[in-house]
């Protein structure tokens, strides 16, 4: 269980804190209508999520017994996170001008996420495979992954609105842009677990 509530924390931080629409939408929603603004923004994965997580798991409980699905999935799980922490390693910081941004609202943030495909794409290949392993070991496993992947989401999102209406500057300092190198290489780490996984339900065991 500490296995996967430690990769639910590093995914779900990685996530909340790397340069995507929903983030733009929470420090746009703080610069122009202050703190608690972009912290309603940043709840929006809450709502918004629940039919993406229920969709993937289905799909995914569906197609349990076929192991050549499971390990092209596996496969692209690894590229989405090779992606992600390439991504990472290359960021230098958050673009803070947001003029042609309109103001939008608690609403308008859940629109921003269903519209964004990041979120199927994780939990197809990504979240879902996890959570299904997870729950193959214990119900508290599972519940240790999600909980901790969306406590980490949407809290780091949260922490980002309140030190962008307290210190701007955060999102372009080096402590920001450090700590998405170290999550970059944290993400590499796990894409070759994924690769692994993949090639084990194919029938090569490399490892």
């Amino acid at each position: 269980m500490i296995g996967f509530l430690a990769t639910g924390t590093v995914l779900g931080l990685s996530a909340g804190i790397a340069p995507g629409p929903l983030l733009a939408l929470v420090i746009s929603e703080t610069l122009k209508h202050g703190m608690k603004a972009g912290v309603k923004v940043a709840l929006a994965p809450i709502i918004s999520d629940l039919p993406i997580v229920a969709l993937a798991l289905y799909i995914l409980a569906k197609l349990s017994a076929f192991h050549i699905i499971l390990g092209t999935i596996s496969f692209l799980g690894g590229f989405v996170l090779l992606y992600m922490g390439y991504e990472s390693l290359v960021t230098k910081g958050v673009n803070l001008s947001f003029r042609d941004l309109k103001p939008e609202s608690f609403k308008k943030g859940i629109i921003v996420n269903v519209l964004n495909p990041h979120p199927y794409l994780f939990w197809v290949s990504i979240g879902g495979p996890a959570t299904i392993k997870a729950w193959d070991q214990s119900v508290f496993a599972a519940v240790a992954f999600i909980g901790s992947f969306y406590l980490l989401l949407v809290g780091s999102k949260i922490l980002l609105a309140v030190l962008v209406g307290r210190y701007l500057s955060f999102l372009t300092g080096r402590f920001y842009v450090y700590t998405m190198r170290i999550l970059g290489l944290i993400l590499l780490a796990f894409a070759l677990l994924l690769f692994r996984d993949g090639l084990n339900l194919v029938g090569f065991q490399p490892f």
